[in-house]
């Protein structure tokens, strides 16, 4: 099953989309090599480019929500740093026991399911939110 960007995932902020995009690219690299048998080098890979995009696109969500005055900003916040949180633990399982098929299947399920859910129950109320403040 590939992990792929459809327009039902759009927040209607560009900025966010097209990080939100370059997620599910990587997220869909990964389910690729685990289908060709190359999921064992693409583990490391993938895990370095969440920690980037994490870093990344939460600073830059989290600055768009502190200048607009969004007033979710506090529990939009608490769930980025469960992810970095959940990333984190991943990332000391690699390091530790090597790219394992569990490894490679948790971090697969964790970054699919919690993408997808947040988008469409955190991340669409603040694009609302920034839509409306626009000028």
């Amino acid at each position: 099953m590939a992990v792929s960007w459809d327009p039902t995932l759009s927040t209607g902020v560009p900025a966010i989309d097209g990080q939100h995009e370059q997620l599910f690219l990587h997220v869909d690299a990964l389910l690729q090599a685990i289908r060709s048998g190359r999921s064992r080098e693409e583990v490391g890979r993938t895990l370095a480019f969440l920690a980037d995009y994490v870093q990344t696109h939460f600073t830059a969500e989290e600055a768009l929500m502190r200048a607009s005055a969004y007033p979710g900003y506090a529990e939009h916040h608490a769930e980025h740093e469960g992810f970095s949180r959940d990333l984190a633990t991943l990332e000391e399982d690699h390091r530790r026991n090597g790219p394992s098929a569990g490894l490679i299947l948790r971090v697969n399920a964790r970054v699919t399911s919690w993408l997808r859910e947040h988008i469409h129950r955190v991340d669409r109320p603040l694009a609302e939110h920034l839509r409306a403040a626009r000028p």
